[in-house]
């Protein structure tokens, strides 16, 4: 097998060397993994702008959540922020393999300076039990394995619909020590015995839940299904919460911390005004860098 396809993702690639669409998947992940971040980041950027300029349903989601939540911004700024959007969108794809390869060391050597990083090495250096919780903004990937350095992490995960991705992926965001949650009644035992021995976990709050799993809470103004599992979990277990993200730094220099104080009706019993504090908490990140966040998610409508 050619050095280019060594390594992390050999063993995928032999597998699935018989379904041609799938070894082409592995070998672009093999690729992309092994480019300078730099170069990398470029084709992910390339791929973003493809998205834009050729009409689909991604772009018009963008434009229209963009729209829906920035209503005081003239159309201009909202078409520019949509662009940007889906450029960053496109870097987040690529970027995935290169840090899922990358390793603790390199990973760590990604991290630079950033803002209110005092609330991120105070909760996370704790070990009272604490959510990482880091929206489809800047770099996910990046802020779930390195955030695994400050001691035991488990992360909630949602297997892709490509079942032949899932053992990978597992293996990969596993690799800086992290344990995987699946969105079960098992991940939620993970879960509960993360909080109770000190761990850390990795929570995505945006994502839309399950009916019967989430309630209506503004967002941007906007009614959007909102997950009850956190504001119900941080009370039960008067674990600290903290909300951050990892922005992505130009011509792939690395990546800082963002974070914004956890809101008290958080931990609030009226589950209503709790996940509207975890909305306003969220919100308040998009803020400092809207143009990272994934736009094309379809958060609003089937409440």
């Amino acid at each position: 097998m050619p050095p280019l396809v060594g390594g992390f993702f050999s063993p995928y690639l032999a597998r699935v060397m018989t379904r041609p669409d799938h070894a082409l998947i592995f070998f672009s992940f093999a690729l992309l993994s092994r480019l300078p971040l730099r170069v990398n980041h470029a084709i992910g950027a390339a791929l973003g702008w493809l998205v834009w300029v050729v009409p689909n349903r991604l772009k018009q989601n963008t434009l229209e959540n963009i729209a829906r939540c920035f209503v005081d911004k003239d159309p201009s700024w909202q078409k520019s922020t949509a662009r940007a959007s889906l450029i960053e969108t496109g870097k987040a794809l690529t970027e995935a393999p290169w840090l899922w390869r990358a390793g603790p060391k390199r990973i760590q050597a990604l991290r630079q300076v950033g803002e209110n990083e005092h609330l991120l090495e105070e909760a996370l250096r704790s070990k009272t039990g604490v959510f990482l919780v880091s929206p489809h903004l800047g770099s996910w990937e990046f802020a779930g394995l390195q955030a695994a350095s400050f001691g035991p992490m488990t992360s909630m995960y949602r297997p892709p619909r490509a079942h032949w991705l899932d053992e990978p992926i597992r293996r990969a965001r596993s690799a800086t020590g992290a344990k995987l949650a699946p969105a079960d009644r098992s991940g939620l035992r993970m879960i509960r015995d993360a909080l109770q021995t000190g761990g850390i976990v990795g929570l995505l709050p945006d994502q839309k839940p399950k009916r019967g799993q989430g309630i209506p809470a503004l967002f941007f103004g906007q009614p959007a299904l909102t997950m009850t599992l956190l504001p119900k979990l941080a009370r039960q277990h008067s674990a600290r919460v903290l909300f951050a993200f990892a922005e992505r730094l130009p011509k792939g220099q690395g990546y800082r911390y963002r974070c914004v104080p956890t809101p008290k009706d958080l931990f609030n019993p009226d589950v209503g005004l709790a996940t509207q504090a975890l909305n306003q908490a969220i919100e308040q990140l998009v803020r400092q860098c809207p143009n990272q966040y994934v736009w094309s998610y379809e958060r609003f409508g089937d409440l």
